[in-house]
């Protein structure tokens, strides 16, 4: 069983940067990601990041202005969102799994509680 709590959730404005972070109570994980859903719709994936490895996984619809990252030592990963914008607006959730960098939100078996990002225009 792995617990995972999320902060730096809030509301901010248009063009400003935010850093979202997850800590997990262990590091049996193989894949640590952030999903984002917006309101009506379905799960997707922001950004995954590899327990065992460096290697990273975005979203399409989020490339370039988000950053994953992790810090094995302290079990926390984070997601540095920079350029805000009101598309943004979402409840941003950690999630691990046991599948390499999976985008499916299917093939997470732990999810955090969820952080609200509010982008203001």
């Amino acid at each position: 069983q792995v617990q995972l709590v999320e902060s730096g959730g809030g509301l901010v404005q248009a063009g400003d940067s935010l850093r979202l972070s997850c800590v997990a109570s262990s590091g049996t994980a193989i894949t640590m990601a952030w999903f984002r859903q917006h309101p009506g719709k379905v799960r997707e994936l922001v950004a995954a990041i590899s327990w065992v490895d460096d290697n990273t996984r975005y979203g399409d619809s989020v490339k370039g202005r988000f950053t994953i990252s992790k810090n094995n030592s302290k079990n926390t990963v984070s997601l540095q969102i920079d350029s805000l914008r009101p598309e943004d607006t979402a409840v941003y959730y950690c999630a691990a799994a046991q599948n390499y960098l999976a985008s499916d939100p299917a093939a997470y078996a732990y999810w955090g509680q969820g952080t609200q990002v509010t982008v203001s225009s």
